[in-house]
């Protein structure tokens, strides 16, 4: 349970940073890179809520789920949907394609890896 209440916290602290970024910051680094970054950990918190065990490859399958997202961009499926006036649509599904965006997924699962890896070695350590 102590697990559970931790995703928990890391979650809506990381969205909170998501939600200042997206309201805030309007540069060319942070909004654009980290925002995608944090955005995988937050998928990956949101999961790991629900989930008692980790699954190895969560990590892997987020970073897909991203990837297609990324693709649906690609099609302009906001707009094959008829979704182009909805803000929340635009916001949740992104309108624009960017090379960009899939490495700063990889680089946020990347981050979660080497987080749940040192997680692991400090309870290891601390049996």
């Amino acid at each position: 349970m102590k697990k559970h209440i931790q995703y928990m916290i890391a979650l809506i602290v990381l969205l909170l940073i998501e939600v200042i970024i997206a309201l805030f910051v309007h540069d060319r680094f942070i909004r654009p890179y980290i925002g995608d970054v944090l955005i995988v950990i937050v998928i990956y918190c949101f999961v790991r809520i629900f989930l008692q065990d980790r699954i190895k490859l969560l990590s892997v399958y987020i970073f897909l789920f991203a990837v297609v997202v990324e693709l649906l961009q690609f099609i302009n499926i906001v707009g094959l949907l008829g979704l182009n006036r909805n803000i929340l649509a635009k916001v949740i599904i992104g309108t624009s394609f960017d090379w960009k965006d899939v490495l700063c997924y990889a680089a946020g699962c990347v981050v979660i890896e080497i987080i749940e890896q040192r997680k692991e070695l400090n309870s290891r350590h601390d049996s």
